[in-house]
């Protein structure tokens, strides 16, 4: 060694240390890479990310193989960089080159390229990859033996490499995602996707309408109340029941009644000979499997009916497709945004249609209305005008009668 010019020690030296930060920066880039881009450019045919994505199938391979190179060129540099400053100022300029070369070592082969490797991890990670395939291959003994004492030394840990995967995520990290992806997506197919990874969570109870909001047709009624009901009523299909929803006998489809409703002849027995089978649906069920059972059994509306076989609301296949597509296709808000930064809202709103509008976080595992949420918390009917701080949120009475909430304003948060 004390024959070679000082000229090649600096430019092995060097070399060692583009080496370094070569090893340093792709080892960033190629761990920062979005999986799913370097999945569709894999799709796409990218050549570059077809090896990295060869590569990133085993992790610890691939970290074992650069900090094998890594710390080989660091140590090199060291010792290089001791018998620079031995030749040039003998055993007491080591200290000084100890600390310059961490100087160097720290800026110029981690921090940098590092630096580089996250801010363009693409660019770094499909080059170096075409290097560290045959690399690979070349050292695949050696970076095997250090991966098999790694993993006997993490095995008392519960850590297994081949088992535990890197990358998978939940639907919560999904949600995240598609949160943070308004750049992206408009907002109205960003609360649309974040409505249909909430299906699986929402049941048919967040989205009936409620027992006392059901219109239907009390056979026990005139029939000129009946029939006046009918010509002016809104929705195509109608419970029909006896005295109280829960002797439901089934739901008349409007259109089949309409042509007879103004003949003399129209009568009860008309009504029930046109009568569908009433259908019920379990007060737990999901949105997501109501759907497909509507499908299943071509059917378009159902009551939602309590373990105790009570009536507890009605459901169509409109309020499931209205929980995905939200105000799309909503016709009269329930939720009202005042200038002041306020809402007022109607007390027989779900809970999660106003977590929905306004991204508060309200608690949905007990009542489903928000009427529900404040006689719960409050343990009693409100008068109008009494004020409550309902989860962290101002709230004032502004519409109730006897046993219901009708109306509240929520007041800004300040």
């Amino acid at each position: 060694m004390n024959d070679i010019p000082l000229g090649i020690l600096f430019g092995i030296l060097a070399a060692l240390l583009l080496l370094s930060a070569f090893f340093s920066g792709s080892e960033t880039a190629l761990m920062t890479l979005n999986r799913y881009r370097l999945q569709h450019l894999v799709k796409r045919k990218h050549r570059g990310a077809i090896k990295a994505h060869e590569l990133l199938k085993r992790p610890d391979r691939l970290i074992g193989l650069i900090l094998l190179g890594n710390n080989f060129a660091n140590i090199l540099a060291s010792s290089i960089a001791t018998l620079i400053a031995i030749r040039i100022g003998g055993n007491e300029a080591i200290a000084t080159a100890t600390g310059l070369l961490t100087f160097v070592v720290l800026i110029f082969a981690e921090v940098m390229p590092k630096t580089l490797g996250a801010l363009r991890p693409e660019t770094l990670a499909f080059v170096s990859a075409w290097i560290y395939i045959p690399l690979m291959k070349l050292f695949y003994p050696v970076v095997w033996g250090v991966n098999l004492i790694t993993h006997i030394l993490l095995w008392p840990f519960g850590v297994n490499a081949r088992k535990d995967k890197v990358g998978a995520i939940d639907k919560d990290e999904l949600k995240s995602i598609v949160s943070d992806a308004e750049h992206i997506l408009p907002t109205r197919y960003q609360k649309m996707l974040l409505s249909i990874l909430d299906l699986e969570s929402a049941t048919v109870e967040d989205v009936m309408t409620q027992r006392n909001d059901i219109v239907g047709i009390d056979l026990e009624d005139d029939i000129e109340d009946i029939a006046e009901q009918l010509r002016h009523n809104p929705h195509t299909r109608l419970p029909v029941y006896k005295k109280h929803i829960d002797r439901v006998i089934g739901f008349l489809h409007i259109r089949s009644v309409l042509s007879s409703i103004n003949e003399p002849s129209f009568h009860k027995q008309f009504i029930t000979e046109n009568l569908i089978k009433p259908f019920f649906i379990p007060a737990n069920t999901s949105i997501h499997k109501q759907m497909q059972i509507f499908k299943a059994e071509k059917q378009r509306i159902g009551l939602v009916v309590d373990e105790y076989g009570d009536v507890q609301g009605l459901v169509t296949l409109d309020d499931l497709l209205q929980a995905i597509v939200g105000e799309l296709i909503a016709e009269e808000p329930d939720i009202k945004k005042q200038s002041d930064g306020s809402y007022l809202v109607d007390a027989s709103v779900t809970v999660r249609e106003l977590n929905r509008v306004t991204h508060w976080d309200l608690p949905t595992e007990g009542p489903k209305t928000l009427n529900g949420l404040i006689i719960e918390y409050m343990e009693t009917i409100p008068d109008p005008g009494v004020s409550i701080k309902l989860h962290g949120h101002v709230v004032e009475i502004i519409q109730c009668d006897d046993n219901t909430v009708r109306m509240v304003c929520f007041h800004p948060d300040h």
